[in-house]
């Protein structure tokens, strides 16, 4: 939303435009604790401010607004009450079926490619050596819109014979951090997170062990369907032309990528897979 404030001069009906504001608002959803969330993506949005306002001849000023669920993410994003966004992959597939209009900015760049991996992990003294092994066991996956944490992760079970039938049990815990704590506390046999959750659980002394990783696509950063083209641009380019190193090294990435809807065509297949609730 832009403000344009106007210098007002006493007893005459003369306006003069001062510089305009504008105004942006950032949405994310919490994938891992909030705290977490602004230490990481406070540093990016600091450098758009900077380039944007360059860019574009106006100060900007980006605020940042965290939704606790998933749903509430996507929602604020399709009904315009956020300007743009970094989703997850299948939260972007769901917010384009409800809004076609909404944009992709740039995809993240992860080692100079567009993917990451997902994995399932057991813990760490766990008998458990492969996915074919959970027969009976327990399964813990993340919000029931995560790429990783639902759909890629029931594709790969249902791939190696493990369906909802062949679980003991499993329940959809939200976050990737909860996932990887529950496992590792012995609550479940395993379960499915991203794979730098996983790393950053190790590093902090969680018994945790991998026994399967698949391919995700990075995540995208979208546009508001009400978003002026002149700032969608800016905001594209700025993304692109990225190199801040404490803004990229919060986010854990190397810059950003021109990215299309095309791009997340594998996990639309995966979302359409059902075999995991087959009889």
């Amino acid at each position: 939303m832009r403000i344009l404030r106007f210098l007002l001069i006493p007893f005459a009906f003369i306006s003069l435009p001062a510089l305009s504001d504008i105004q942006l608002t950032f949405g994310v959803y919490t994938s891992d604790k909030a705290t977490a969330m602004v230490k990481q993506f406070r540093p990016v949005l600091n450098a758009l401010e900077a380039k944007m306002t360059t860019k574009l001849g106006e100060s900007v000023h980006i605020r940042m607004q965290i939704s606790k669920s998933y749903q509430q993410g996507l929602a604020n994003l399709v009904e315009g009450k956020v300007d743009f966004a970094r989703f997850g992959p299948s939260s972007y597939i769901l917010a384009k079926q409800s809004n076609p209009e909404i944009k992709i900015l740039a995809i993240e760049n992860n080692k100079g490619g567009k993917t990451f991996n997902g994995v399932i992990c057991v813990h760490k003294n766990s008998s458990i050596q492969s996915a074919k092994e959970l027969t009976g066991k327990s399964f813990a996956f993340g919000d029931e819109n995560s790429t990783i944490g639902r759909y890629l992760s029931q594709s790969y079970l249902a791939d190696h014979s493990i369906t909802a039938q062949e679980l003991d049990s499993f329940e959809y815990l939200g976050r990737h951090d909860k996932v990887g704590a529950a496992v590792a506390s012995e609550q479940y046999d395993a379960g499915a997170l991203k794979e730098s959750t996983f790393k950053k659980l190790i590093r902090n002394g969680a018994p945790l062990r991998v026994i399967a990783s698949f391919e995700n696509i990075t995540k995208p950063w979208i546009a508001s369907s009400s978003l002026a083209p002149d700032v969608v641009t800016s905001l594209t380019t700025s993304l692109i032309e990225l190199e801040d190193p404490k803004a990229l090294k919060a986010i854990k990435k190397d810059g950003f990528l021109p990215g299309t809807d095309s791009d997340y065509e594998k996990v639309r297949v995966a979302m359409a897979d059902k075999r995991f609730f087959s009889e």
